[in-house]
C-alpha cells in the first residue's frame, strides 16, 4: 500500500506543479489588466478571477491534485506522503523559467536543491519506520485545538487585508493551512471507515458521542481549506509560482509530519538517529525556501525595481 500511495503522492506533485503554474499565470495577466500592480487579491479580483478560463483550468487540476494527494493519506502515514509533493518545486522552477524566459541563478538551483534533498532524505527516512496506529479522541482534541487557534490567528490577518502583509505571510500562512487540511482529512475520512460513519450518513442517524469530534473536525478542516485558498491566491499574486509551491510542498509537509510524528506517534518504532535525520532534512528543507524567498530572480528584480 506504501508504494502505491508514493505513486499517487507523486502524480499529486506533477498535477500541482501544472495547477499552481496556471493560476500563477492567470493572476499575473489580471494583475496587469485590472489590478494596477497590487500585490494582493481581494474578494471582488477573486470574482474576476472566476470569469477567467486558465485560473479555472488551473484550479481544477490542483483539485484533481488534492484529491490524489487524500487518497494516498488514506493507504499510508502522513509522514510517508506529504513530503513527496517537494518533485512538484523542481516541476514548477523548470516550467516557470521556460515560460517567463527567466533564467534560475545559482542560488535559486541551490536553495530548490536543498528543498528536494531535505525533503527526499525525509521520505526515505520515514518509509523504513513509519505506523499507523489508531487515532484516539484526545490526540484529535489536541489537534483540533491547534487548529482552531491558528484558524483564528490567520482569520485576523484575512480580516485585517492583504496589502499591509509580505508575501512570505501568504507562502507560510498557505502552507500551515493545508498542513492541518491533509491532517484533518485524514482523521476525518479514518473515523468516518473505522467508525461506521459512512452507514450513518446513508441512514440519517447522528451519535453524539462517536459524531460529534468528527463534524467539528470537519468543519475546522473546510475553514481551513477556504483561508488556505485565499492565502494561496496572495501567494501567487505576490510571488513567482515556484517559490509559493517551495513554501506549500515544504511548510505544508512539515506541519503535517510533525503532527504525524508528536501527537499520531507515526514514528513511535523510529530510533534516536532517524528522529535527529528528521530534523536535520526538515531544517534543510526550510533553509532552502527561506533562501529561494530571498534570491529567486523575479523576486531580485520585483525588490530592485
Amino acid at each position: 500500500m506504501k508504494i502505491i500511495a508514493i505513486g499517487l503522492a507523486l502524480l499529486s506533485a506533477v498535477a500541482l506543479a501544472f495547477g499552481a503554474q496556471m493560476q500563477n499565470d492567470a493572476i499575473g495577466i489580471q494583475k496587469k489588466a485590472a489590478l494596477s500592480g497590487r500585490s494582493h487579491v481581494g474578494f471582488r479580483q477573486l470574482l474576476d478571477l472566476l470569469k477567467h478560463p486558465r485560473w479555472i483550468t488551473g484550479l481544477a487540476i490542483s483539485g484533481f491534485a488534492l484529491i490524489l494527494q487524500f487518497t494516498a493519506l488514506l493507504l499510508a502515514p502522513l509522514i510517508v506522503v506529504q513530503p513527496i509533493g517537494a518533485t512538484a518545486l523542481v516541476i514548477t522552477s523548470i516550467l516557470n523559467a521556460r515560460i517567463t524566459k527567466t533564467k534560475l541563478n545559482k542560488a535559486s538551483i541551490f536553495a530548490i536543491a536543498l528543498c528536494t534533498v531535505g525533503l527526499g532524505a525525509f521520505v526515505v527516512m520515514a518509509h523504513q519506520v513509519a505506523v499507523e496506529p489508531e487515532i484516539v479522541d484526545s490526540n484529535l482534541l489536541l489537534i483540533l485545538g491547534m487548529a482552531i487557534l491558528l484558524i483564528a490567528i490567520f482569520s485576523y490577518i484575512f480580516f485585517s487585508g492583504a496589502s499591509r502583509f509580505k508575501p512570505l505571510t501568504f507562502i507560510i500562512g498557505a502552507g500551515v493551512l493545508y498542513g492541518f487540511v491533509a491532517t484533518l482529512t485524514k482523521v476525518v475520512v479514518k473515523r468516518l471507515f473505522n467508525q461506521d460513519g459512512f452507514n450513518r450518513i446513508v441512514s440519517g442517524t447522528f451519535e453524539w458521542e462517536t459524531d460529534s469530534l468528527t463534524l467539528l473536525a470537519l468543519l475546522s478542516m473546510l475553514a481551513a481549506a477556504f483561508l488556505g485558498g485565499w492565502f494561496v491566491q496572495n501567494a501567487y499574486a505576490s510571488g513567482p509560482p515556484d517559490l509559493v509551491v517551495a513554501g506549500l510542498t515544504v511548510i505544508d509537509p512539515l506541519i503535517a509530519v510533525s503532527i504525524g510524528v508528536v501527537i499520531l506517534n507515526e514514528a513511535m518504532n523510529a530510533p534516536s538517529l532517524i528522529l535527529l535525520g528528521f530534523l536535520g532534512s526538515g531544517a534543510m528543507a526550510v533553509t532552502g525556501v527561506y533562501l529561494l524567498s530571498k534570491v529567486h530572480p523575479q523576486v531580485a528584480t520585483k525588490s530592485a525595481g
